[in-house]
């Protein structure tokens, strides 16, 4: 995971989502435990604070858990739960986008497929 200061995101939302890729590239397994907020802070070199907005952002959705005394563990189902959340953010962010250019370009659904099928031969 890596951060970049200088972007507009803000870090605790740069925790968030690392933590989210780690989840899906299975760098952190389903159950297993995580970093703690300490690890974060000294890796990073943030506050603890920041590091704990971005922690609680996940334990929020469910996708972390806190074991009292013990740290924070990856919960059972956050792959699928954290692949839904990105396929509808993939869906809002890029495909709405695109079908309203294609629309205004007079582009037909079967057109924009062929497109993307072209896309992953290239």
């Amino acid at each position: 995971m890596k951060l970049n200061l200088d972007q507009e995101k803000p870090i605790f939302i740069q925790i968030a989502d690392g933590i989210e890729d780690g989840i899906l590239t299975k760098a952190f397994p389903e159950e297993s435990q995580i970093p703690s907020i300490t690890e974060f802070s000294v890796k990073y070199k943030i506050n603890p604070a920041t590091a704990l907005k971005g922690i609680n952002l996940l334990v929020d959705e469910g996708i972390i858990f806190k074991r009292r005394g013990v740290g924070m563990f990856v919960s059972k189902g956050a792959v699928s739960q954290l692949q839904k959340k990105r396929q509808d953010q993939f869906f809002n962010n890029y495909i709405s986008k695109l079908i309203d250019e294609a629309k205004r370009l007079n582009i037909t659904s079967d057109e924009i497929i062929a497109m993307i099928e072209r896309g992953f031969t290239q």
